[in-house]
């Protein structure tokens, strides 16, 4: 099977950081559990100026280096690697980004597992002509059959997949988000995860 997984507050604690990094630099303090917008300028209440500023230093290759692990994130999918499932990293991040995030993985022991970065939020950041940076039109001619999101802004780029089933992992800016459709279920943590995939594909396998 093919599954997509996110990598931002999927395999990491990005927003976590953020939050932190805005009580420190801007004196904004807004807990973990109140950040109710995926859109962190809206969250932390920043100028153009501010947030742009605050983006850059958050997309540094030693902070990208230092985001703490989602709990069992890459134990689950060094399991679905073992067991001969095909794992991409498919993340908004900046192509600019790619090295340090791809060195982050690598650090945890998921040298197989292909990242590629995509344009999902209007950031241009695509480097046209690599492998590893897709445009819109490339990502859709790829197959999956599960996918690891939080970003409510990602859900439309997903609902282009027939019978994909997105595991939505509990974000404080997802949770009033009304999902696109039955195919879209929200997921606690990693074990969740690993447990839904396991039941859907022994069902699938059965049928």
């Amino acid at each position: 099977m093919n599954i997509y997984v996110d990598f931002d507050d999927c395999l990491c604690e990005t927003a976590r950081y953020f939050a932190g990094l805005a009580k420190e630099e801007y004196g904004k303090n807004i807990p973990y559990e109140e950040m109710h917008f995926f859109n962190m300028k809206k969250t932390f209440g920043l100028t153009e100026e501010e947030y742009d500023r605050f983006m850059k230093t958050g997309h540094l290759p030693e902070v990208l280096l230092s985001y703490e692990e989602t709990p069992g994130a890459t134990d689950t999918i060094k399991q679905w690697v073992r067991e001969g499932h095909n794992v991409s990293i498919i993340t908004g991040r900046p192509y600019s980004c790619y090295e340090p995030s791809r060195a982050w993985l690598d650090q945890r022991g998921l040298q197989d597992v292909k990242m590629y970065c995509l344009d999902k939020y209007g950031r241009e950041n695509i480097m046209r002509g690599s492998e590893y940076s897709l445009e819109l039109e490339d990502f859709y001619k790829m197959h999956f059959d599960y996918a690891v999101e939080d970003s409510p802004l990602a859900f439309p780029f997903l609902e282009h997949f027939e019978n994909l089933q997105v595991m939505v992992f509990d974000r404080p800016w997802n949770r009033a988000e009304a999902f696109p459709s039955e195919n879209f279920h929200r997921c606690l943590n990693w074990k969740e995860i690993r447990g839904n995939v396991e039941e859907w594909h022994h069902f699938y396998n059965r049928h």
